[in-house]
Order: C-alpha cells, then sequence, then structure tokens
C-alpha cells in the first residue's frame, strides 16, 4: 500500500522489444520478444530463393540433316535383295537393286552371299533412272509407226501429218479438191504444152509443180522426186500456204 503524499511513479510500459534470457545450464540465449501490441503485424520473411539453374539442351537436328541411309550394305544370313531393297526403301525395289550391283551379284539375283557389299546409293538411282530411260525407249520401239495405203486417201494423210510437223496449213478436203482437177489423182502426170513447158520447165505431180519451185519449197523428210505424191503434195502445199495462206484457199490455177 503506498505512503500518504506520496505518488508512486508510473510504470513504464514494456519497450516494443527486449532481450529475454534463458538458462540453460549456466549458458544464456538471447530471444527476441515482441510486445503484444506489434506481436499480430510480425511478418516471416521468406527464405531466399535459390539461384535459378541454367541447363542447355542439346539441338535437336531438323529431318534432313539426320544420318542418310547407307549407301553400302553388307548382306547377312537370310537375307535376299527383295528385304533389303525394303529395309532400305531403295527406289525401284530390289530391281533396281539388282541392276545396281549386277556385276557384284551374277546373274541370278536369288543367290546373294553373306559379307557381299551392294551399293544402296547413288549407284540405285543410277540404276532407276537407266532402267526408266530402257523403258522408254523400249515403248518407243514397240509402238508401230503408222502406215499409209499407196494411193490417193493415203498420199494426201501422210502429207497432212508431215504438214502438221512442219506447221504447214490445209485440210484433206482443200489438198483432195486442187489435186484431181490439177492431175485428176494421177502422180506421173505432166503438162507439156502452157507457158511453163515451153520455158522447159513444164508442171509434173499431182498438183502440177514446176521444179523451181519444187526446190524452193521442198519440205525436209520428203522425196527429191518431184513426182513423188507426198513430196509433190507437201511441197506445193507449202508454196501455197506462203503465197495464198493456205492450200484451202487456191481453187484455180495458181
Amino acid at each position: 500500500m503506498p505512503g500518504l503524499g506520496k505518488h508512486r511513479r508510473p510504470k513504464q510500459r514494456p519497450i516494443a522489444r527486449k532481450l529475454a534470457f534463458a538458462g540453460t545450464g549456466g549458458a544464456a540465449l538471447a530471444l527476441p520478444l515482441i510486445s503484444a501490441t506489434t506481436a499480430g503485424a510480425a511478418v516471416a520473411q521468406p527464405a531466399s530463393a535459390p539461384a535459378a539453374t541454367t541447363r542447355t539442351l542439346p539441338a535437336v537436328k531438323p529431318a534432313a540433316e539426320k544420318a542418310a541411309a547407307p549407301l553400302t550394305y553388307s548382306v547377312t544370313v537370310g537375307d535376299t535383295l527383295s528385304k533389303i531393297a525394303v529395309e532400305h526403301s531403295v527406289n525401284g525395289g530390289w530391281q533396281a537393286l539388282y541392276e545396281a550391283n549386277r556385276s557384284a551379284i551374277g546373274s541370278n539375283p536369288s543367290i546373294i552371299r553373306p559379307g557381299l557389299k551392294l551399293s544402296l546409293g547413288a549407284a540405285a538411282k543410277a540404276a532407276v533412272a537407266k532402267a526408266t530411260a530402257a523403258k522408254a525407249t523400249t515403248a518407243a520401239a514397240a509402238k508401230p509407226a503408222t502406215t499409209y495405203a499407196n494411193n490417193l486417201d493415203g498420199w494426201i494423210r501422210q502429207s497432212l501429218d508431215i504438214m502438221a510437223q512442219h506447221g504447214i496449213p490445209g485440210s484433206y478436203n482443200g489438198i483432195h479438191r486442187n489435186v484431181m482437177r490439177e492431175s485428176s489423182g494421177n502422180p506421173l502426170a505432166i503438162n507439156n504444152w502452157d507457158s511453163n513447158a515451153a520455158a522447159g520447165i513444164p508442171s509434173k505431180g499431182l498438183l502440177q509443180v514446176i521444179d523451181p519451185t519444187f526446190r524452193a519449197y521442198h519440205v525436209p523428210g520428203t522425196s527429191n522426186d518431184s513426182y513423188d505424191p507426198v513430196a509433190n503434195i507437201t511441197a506445193a502445199c507449202n508454196y501455197a500456204a506462203a503465197r495464198y495462206g493456205s492450200i484451202d484457199n487456191v481453187n484455180g490455177p495458181y
């Protein structure tokens, strides 16, 4: 109880932070104490994050840079050309593989010895190209040549095919009409009475062409004989195209 007339000095509130000592066998451990007024405001600080580690991944090669198929293959027991061609995606199959290695394999493609080295790369591609060219040549040779009848119809048709190759205009009817007027379809017809004949250059053949005109308008690949029916028609049509635009435009002496 305080004495009369004396005022007890008010106690100060504990400071916000002070040290408490806990004794443990003589040793003192200093612990921070937080006042009641600041305890709710205390926030635990997270531990610092470890430094990020950067890892470099190996670059992935694009498909085009991946290892190419081997150029050679060593035959093993149980292999066949067909099996090898399929496994290594040989263009042209076992036939191309055989063609590329015929000298090493021999005449029988069914027999290949273990240890035999086979070409799978450029040689096989070359064999495919060679085989393709050979097939094209064979196909062209197998195609039968066009045949034409040895008469006026056949001569006109053959001339038209030659004219088409050289860009010379004209039709079957236009040619036939002029042939019948000029020679009646006789390839050996000759005019011995007009001015050309008097000049020593008579008109000849199916379309009655004089020699200077025949030579000037002769079409390569045809006979040099102005009496030859195909050569005569083709040269005359070539001349008519140059002068009249086409034999179809000729309806009288030309």
